[in-house]
């Protein structure tokens, strides 16, 4: 059982008042309020204030409440892996980047799923930051996203490669080119992903490379979703630099053209993430297998 004072440091932060977090536990309100005392003897800080009407953490109470989740995050980990120890693997976690929520991955791990009828997934979309610190905080047990961690706490498996390409409609006139050059990018309205997205920092850091800058290009909206910018592609409201794996069910379906820029190759892989600890490896290859015979159907 997870110790009675960490539920009752994160009933208490997800409450803010020690009578709601009381009933939540089933324990009297002293008895909260004895937990939390000891906690704070234990560590020596105070761990929250009263504010107006609720209580607040300090920032001691904000690290102590990080590893608080951390620790409640793990004892779950420990209680799935003592069961799956005893039986196949049942269920697992896995966190997605919004590019990879565009491309074949979805897919992906849907048929993986539905193989084995006892197997269920949960997917998380999220930042790969974000999805970096839920793998070191055993949030999800996997990840798939762009780019190689770069901690040692972390492994991957390489999926796939990826290239970034100049994404437009099939109406537009340089659509039915083999390749567009990079002036003539820049007499184009663009439609961007935001400046922290992996894609748009790619393809800035590509162009310093060569002396160019984003500064350069007529960059008339940027937008965080990948099915809106396809969404204004197809409406002939710009073009944009995507993943060429984000648009294949569009450019198979001919409702979207992607072109390479000339002289500009921006290629990335496309990785499967897991803390090193992480043991159903035989989970990594039957994703493996089934993306790339998924990625046949759509070349």
């Amino acid at each position: 059982m997870l110790g009675s004072k960490i539920e009752t440091l994160l009933a208490v932060a997800e409450y803010q008042n020690f009578t709601k977090a009381a009933a939540s536990l089933s324990l009297t309100q002293p008895a909260v309020s004895h937990h939390i005392n000891q906690l704070e003897e234990e560590l020596g800080v105070t761990l929250f204030v009263r504010g107006k009407g609720s209580l607040m953490l300090t920032p001691e109470g904000e690290i102590v409440l990080k590893y608080a989740r951390r620790i409640k995050a793990l004892y779950g980990k420990m209680e799935t892996e003592i069961d799956n120890s005893r039986k196949q693997l049942t269920k697992v976690r896995i966190g997605i980047t919004h590019t990879s929520e565009s491309n074949l991955i979805t897919e992906v791990l849907a048929r993986c799923s539905n193989a084995d009828n006892n197997f269920s997934i949960t997917i998380i979309t999220d930042t790969i930051n974000n999805l970096y610190t839920m793998l070191d905080n055993y949030e999800i047990d996997l990840a798939i996203a762009e780019g190689t961690p770069q901690t040692s706490s972390l492994h991957s498996l390489m999926l796939d490669t990826d290239y970034l390409v100049c994404v437009m409609s099939k109406r537009h006139p340089l659509a039915s080119r083999a390749m567009i050059t990079l002036q003539e990018l820049k007499k184009e309205q663009m439609i961007l992903r935001l400046p922290t997205s992996a894609t748009r920092i790619l393809f800035e850091s590509t162009l310093k490379s060569i002396n160019e800058s984003i500064d350069n290009f007529d960059v008339s909206i940027e937008v965080d979703n990948i099915a809106t910018i396809k969404d204004l592609i197809r409406k002939e409201l710009g073009v944009s630099i995507l993943p060429q794996s984000a648009c294949m069910n569009e450019l198979r379906k001919g409702k979207l053209v992607a072109l390479p820029i000339e002289n500009l190759s921006m290629m990335r892989e496309t990785r499967i993430i897991y803390e090193k600890d992480f043991t159903h490896m035989d989970l990594l290859e039957e994703i493996t297998r089934i993306y790339h015979e998924t990625a046949r159907n759509y070349r």
